[in-house]
């Protein structure tokens, strides 16, 4: 860790920098994020578990590294509509909130992108930073760049050339199906994987392809029927939630035990499902993180779940924290324009190493790891749920092997 600076306190407004009165005992100026997702509804329990991981860590990970700074993490109820999350971010800037989190949805995320830009441009005394923890749309550090968005999650390209890379070393696979949600990531997925398998695996053949509605409750019984019809030897979804959770059910409702790839099947409640099948039905994720993850990060996740009762999904929230820290620190100020000049090309200890904030387009050059769902072993000893099986590391792909080009125009205050 690099050496930190003392950060003098401030006001709660525009977090701007005052100087210490002699003699005066020093106060601790508070911070506030403002964390807009959804939570309430059918996304509601990612929403809150993310909310929850970003509180947690603003506490360990925030409060330890920037003593004289408090970081304050509210939720912000977004009903995954990118309208009501505009709505939601006005109304955090109105109440004093400079450092905006989000996640669900790259819809949203271009919607507040582009909101908090057009802000930032109109009051520059009164600058919002956005910090977005899984939103993937490539075109949100690319032709949407913002000078004042950070993402800190792979986007679904360099996710894309991870995963197809992994099956490309699979010498039996030779056709999937492919079934997605209908809104942009699950369009996305889709197209990036078909762009990445062109490229990588151009005999791989997809038999099947399918969109269905969003959190919607869908049987997808008919879904595995058609696909189990196809002959396709495995399943790529991008699917989360309960719309993972309703695919994998009726996997093993039809007894399909056929290779699935996939991006969220470590979100809450899935592995608890998963479980019910052993390691019949073999999954594999890619992700920034694997279940068992050493280190500071690993000691935290295990405070999580006795916490809470449940697990940290949201590592990104760790990496988000100590960047924050880290600028503020070397700023001297926790004013979010002083803070996004640092933050832009920064390289931070990341949970897993060190990595980089891209100074073109503030994307986080970040490695990826494919794991595999299997029972606990003496190497990868900690399950999740409960259930006796995790998500052990079979493959890590670093993030310079990840770099994507930069396509981003940036515009800087």
């Amino acid at each position: 860790m690099l050496p930190r600076r003392r950060i003098l306190l401030g006001g709660l407004g525009a977090c701007a920098l005052s100087p210490m009165v002699q003699g005066a005992s020093p106060r601790r100026e508070t911070v506030r994020m403002a964390f807009i997702d959804p939570l309430s509804g059918p996304a509601a329990d990612v929403g809150r578990n993310g909310l929850r991981s970003w509180q947690f860590m603003a506490e360990h990970v925030g409060g330890q590294a920037a003593p004289d700074v408090r970081f304050l993490v509210a939720g912000f109820d977004n009903k995954a509509s990118p309208r009501e999350s505009v709505n939601m971010l006005k109304a955090a800037i109105d109440q004093g909130f400079r450092y905006i989190v989000q996640g669900n949805g790259s819809g949203v995320a271009a919607a507040l992108s582009a909101t908090i830009t057009r802000h930032n441009q109109q009051h520059p005394n009164r600058s919002v930073l956005f910090l977005n923890y899984a939103a993937m749309d490539p075109a949100l550090t690319a032709e949407r760049c913002s000078f004042w968005h950070f993402r800190i999650d792979a986007d679904t390209a360099m996710k894309m050339r991870a995963l197809v890379g992994f099956m490309a070393e699979q010498p039996d696979l030779r056709t999937v199906y492919l079934i997605n949600q209908n809104y942009a990531h699950g369009q996305q997925f889709a197209r990036y994987f078909r762009e990445e398998v062109e490229r990588q695996q151009p005999d791989l053949e997809i038999v099947g392809e399918e969109l269905h509605p969003l959190l919607q409750g869908v049987d997808f019984r008919p879904y595995v029927r058609r696909l189990r019809d196809s002959g396709a030897q495995a399943l790529v979804t991008g699917n989360w939630g309960a719309d993972m959770r309703g695919l994998v059910r009726a996997m093993q409702d039809e007894e399909l035990y056929i290779p699935v790839f996939a991006y969220y099947p470590a979100l809450k409640g899935t592995p608890r499902l998963l479980a019910r099948s052993g390691d019949r039905l073999p999954v594999y994720q890619v992700a920034y993180n694997h279940s068992n993850q050493t280190g500071p990060v690993g000691e935290l996740a295990s405070g999580f779940r006795q916490r809470f009762g449940e697990e940290l999904v949201t590592y990104a929230a760790y990496d988000g924290m100590v960047m924050l820290t880290q600028a503020m620190a070397y700023s001297g100020s926790t004013d979010p324009r002083d803070v996004a000049a640092r933050l832009s090309g920064m390289v931070f200890p990341g949970f897993n190493g060190p990595v980089q904030l891209r100074a073109d387009d503030h994307q986080l050059q970040k490695g990826l790891y494919i794991s595999r769902w299997q029972p606990v072993d003496a190497r990868y000893p900690l399950d999740l749920e409960g259930t006796g099986y995790t998500f052990a590391p079979v493959q890590y792909v670093s993030g310079a092997d990840l770099a994507t080009p930069v396509r981003c125009q940036m515009q800087r205050p």
